[in-house]
């Protein structure tokens, strides 16, 4: 089957190119899309150079039936719809369509019943603080009616791309050879990143919240179909290459205990309980860098509310968060016979 991947050369989209080849998906022939200032660069697939091409009509995609989207909305509100439309089923990895009401929006340890059994179609990839949230709660609804999640997340630098780990390496260095008067920060100007947390993910928005917070609170009602669900989200950057950590509220309608939910998530797909204080074992984000599971662990009674639970995650941006996830809605259109 002939794959494309739009974004090519951007971090989530390295790693999608990763991924096809580590799960072994059918792939004939790839075909790498990116911005004009990447055009000609070569990534490694499966042994052989693929040259990376610039991507300027839907009619270069003629004939491919499955395309992989991370360029950003704008990008993606351009060219999928007609991709789809010429017959390509396209999974996006941009906010441009999750939240439309027509248009899956799929965690596939989550709802994966939202997926179409026909092809061509439009698939949204969530938000990666979302996937990882959510991944680990779907199980535990099977133990109590949820009430409400706060979430407070701590997401590397690798969540805004390529640009802002170079900035974050950049400042590091300056700041350990005395060079801390000479930093210039851009990418999260006007604040350093280096040995600093920025409790700001994207704009902000009328009632102080910011864009990514309402992302979390919109796209877990979305995926639970639970649209009265109260959800508070808190989202700060922290100075972590890659592996977004999550501290994690919940309050049920009945109660439910930490033996019960260790047990549960012990048996849940896509999810790893690490939970031993004793013994330091804990999830931390270097644990779960190249990692496809989501780390569980400081399961807890919280005894300020009714039925409340506390829980840490752990889980890789990059791939469980973005291109893993792409690529297990992607395997499941295949099962389904969605893709042709």
């Amino acid at each position: 089957m002939k794959v494309a991947i739009v974004g090519a050369t951007g971090a989530v989209g390295r790693e999608m190119v990763a991924v096809l080849e580590e799960r072994e998906f059918p792939v004939t022939e790839l075909l790498l899309f990116a911005s004009e200032r990447s055009e000609g660069e070569r990534i490694s697939f499966r042994g052989k150079s693929v040259s990376v091409r610039r991507l300027e009509k839907p009619s270069q995609l003629a004939g491919v039936p499955l395309a992989l989207f991370s360029a950003g909305a704008e990008t993606s509100r351009e060219l999928s719809p007609a991709l789809v439309a010429q017959g390509t089923s396209v999974v996006d990895n941009s906010s441009a369509f999750r939240m439309v009401p027509e248009i899956p929006l799929v965690v596939p340890e989550v709802n994966p019943h939202h997926l179409p059994d026909r092809g061509p179609c439009l698939i949204a990839n969530p938000n990666c603080a979302t996937i990882i949230l959510l991944v680990a709660v779907r199980p535990l609804l099977e133990l109590a009616p949820l009430e409400r999640i706060v979430v407070t997340t701590f997401q590397s630098v690798s969540g805004t791309g390529r640009e802002a780990m170079d900035e974050l390496a950049t400042q590091v260095a300056q700041i350990l050879n005395g060079e801390a008067d000479n930093i210039v920060p851009r990418v999260y100007a006007p604040h350093q990143i280096a040995f600093n947390c920025l409790p700001r993910i994207d704009a902000f928005l009328p009632d102080g919240s910011t864009k990514e917070e309402e992302k979390m609170v919109r796209e877990s009602r979305k995926m639970l179909e639970m649209p009265d669900l109260s959800v508070s989200a808190t989202c700060v950057r922290v100075p972590v290459m890659v592996g977004h950590s999550e501290s994690v509220n919940l309050a049920f309608s009945a109660p439910v205990s930490p033996e019960a939910v260790r047990e549960t998530l012990s048996g849940a797909p896509g999810v790893l309980v690490w939970d031993d204080p004793a013994h330091d074992l804990y999830p931390v984000p270097r644990s779960v860098a190249g990692r496809d599971e989501v780390l569980v662990g400081r399961i807890r009674q919280d005894p300020s509310v009714p039925h409340g639970i506390n829980l840490w995650l752990c889980g890789d941006n990059l791939r469980k968060g973005a291109a893993t996830n792409a690529v297990q809605i992607a395997e499941i259109l295949l099962e389904k016979g969605a893709l042709r």
